[in-house]
């Protein structure tokens, strides 16, 4: 016969009080400053407010069917995901690349670990201070370098058609490390028996990737996969310091490196609609929330372990 064993019963167990009471501040934090806020967001999207009035006027849906009117947050729509699509493929791959390469024996692989690392680490303002310079159409480095090799020279960010290509490069350089130590940790955690029967029989390396590798990497590459399209649906910073400060204006030019968080950003905090930012954050919020789950559906199935 089996007993139920409820919550409170639970609580007698001294372990069991300690895990909990150990968790309420992670509790507590997540509470106040991720579901309060997000939850009252969504509150101020049904109402007009400016920041500077009591939010006390019912608008309904008025909001949400001006988002959906709006040509600049299509626009910034289209951007974002241009983003996804160009950095999270081309991301997954150079850092499964990488972790195969690191993963094996070579020499000062520590090193090389360490130096594929260090841009994660490194604050994403810096980097992009850094980058912007070398961006530079004038007198950055790339440029020079190019100059140097009789090539013309490029306007990236401020060309429509290689900012946002520019910012691209840049994010997947940065966060590729992350990845990477990711998909070694995956890597190292199949069982090598796995290989060594595939060599009796005969099987190339391709076939080993193909058949062993891949297959038992699968919960890894959902994990990197969720999360690196949950990150590139949400990105701001890399664009907004890259793009401050330019001739061709913030998000510019002509639009065409404008994310849906910074469209939020400009319009809740320069031009104070607070409630119409909030309704256009909880559009995001449902698209990043159908595309996770779309994802978990597909890369799920049939996944090994």
């Amino acid at each position: 016969m089996r007993i139920k064993r409820g919550f409170f019963y639970q609580l007698r167990d001294r372990k069991v009080r300690a895990a909990y009471i150990f968790l309420i501040p992670i509790l507590a934090w997540f509470i106040i400053f991720i579901f309060a806020p997000m939850f009252y967001a969504f509150y101020l999207s049904f109402l007009d407010w400016n920041i500077l009035s009591p939010a006390t006027e019912f608008v309904g849906l008025d909001n949400y069917k001006a988002v959906f009117r709006d040509k600049v947050f299509w626009k910034s729509l289209r951007n974002t995901a241009y983003f996804a699509v160009g950095s999270v493929p081309i991301g997954i791959v150079v850092s499964l690349c990488l972790a195969l390469m690191l993963n094996r024996k070579l020499a000062l692989r520590a090193a090389y670990r360490t130096a594929y690392f260090i841009p994660v680490v490194t604050s994403m303002v810096a980097v992009s201070i850094v980058w912007k310079w070398l961006y530079q159409p004038t007198f950055g480095l790339f440029n020079f370098i190019l100059e140097r090799l009789g090539l013309p020279s490029q306007g990236f960010l401020t060309s429509p058609k290689q900012a946002m290509p520019s910012i691209i490069l840049m994010s997947i350089w940065k966060g590729v490390g992350f990845n990477m130590v990711i998909f070694l940790a995956g890597l190292q955690a199949i069982p090598r028996m796995y290989y060594e029967a595939a060599r009796i029989d005969g099987a190339s390396n391709w076939k080993l990737f193909t058949s062993i590798t891949l297959p038992l990497l699968k919960p890894t590459t959902l994990f990197i996969t969720v999360i690196s399209m949950i990150g590139s649906l949400q990105v701001f910073t890399q664009v907004y310091v890259m793009t401050t400060g330019l001739p061709t204006g913030l998000g510019g030019p002509n639009y065409a490196t404008r994310t849906v968080i910074m469209h939020i950003q400009e319009l809740a905090f320069k031009f104070l609609k607070m409630s119409y930012g909030s309704a256009m954050a909880w559009i995001l919020f449902i698209i990043i929330m159908f595309f996770t789950l779309v994802q978990m559906r597909f890369l799920r199935s049939g996944t090994e372990y």
